[in-house]
């Protein structure tokens, strides 16, 4: 870590939690604050190229996984929309904590892959109750679902950040 303020763990958390409050609790409404937020993030790397193509990278993971839930009918978003963008923003900014406030998982696989089969059908479930999302199906299937995917797709989220940081770093990736 080269002491960036966005490297660094309290910051980074404090930054996710509050483009996940502007994204989740704002959705539409205060969706250009949560691109601002994500515009001074890109501002404060150190390479601001570099971050925006890893950080595309990441969150298109779990944009696409989203898409792939949504279009199956596991979840729907309000005006049928396929992805809203403020889910999009959060893809993001969730992208940056996988090598800061919580890259301490990366190097737990299993505590990892209990954490995606926990926390992101809860976080969806919240989204739920907040009115961000809806679920057609029942709770415990639609849960049941995520807690499978995001079981396996974090610790694979991991793997992908550990690849694009060795590659920024030009370490050998064999």
């Amino acid at each position: 870590m080269n002491g960036r303020l966005t490297d660094t763990v309290w910051f980074n958390a404090l930054w996710f939690q509050s483009v996940w409050f502007c994204a989740v609790l704002g959705r539409d409404t205060l969706l250009p604050v949560a691109i601002f937020l994500i515009l001074i993030h890109l501002s404060l790397a150190r390479d601001t190229r570099v971050e925006l193509f890893n950080l595309s990278r990441l969150a298109a993971v779990g944009i696409a996984v989203d898409a792939i839930l949504s279009t199956t009918g596991i979840f729907a978003f309000p005006g049928g929309v396929l992805v809203p963008l403020w889910l999009c923003c959060l893809w993001m900014a969730f992208a940056t904590t996988l090598t800061r406030s919580l890259a301490y998982l990366g190097s737990r696989p299993l505590l990892c892959a209990l954490a995606g089969a926990v926390v992101f059908p809860l976080n969806y479930w919240a989204g739920q109750r907040l009115g961000g999302v809806d679920f057609p199906h029942p709770l415990p299937l639609t849960l049941g679902i995520m807690a499978l995917i995001w079981g396996v797709m974090l610790p694979l989220m991991y793997r992908l950040a550990a690849t694009l940081t060795r590659e920024d770093t030009g370490e050998d990736t064999a």
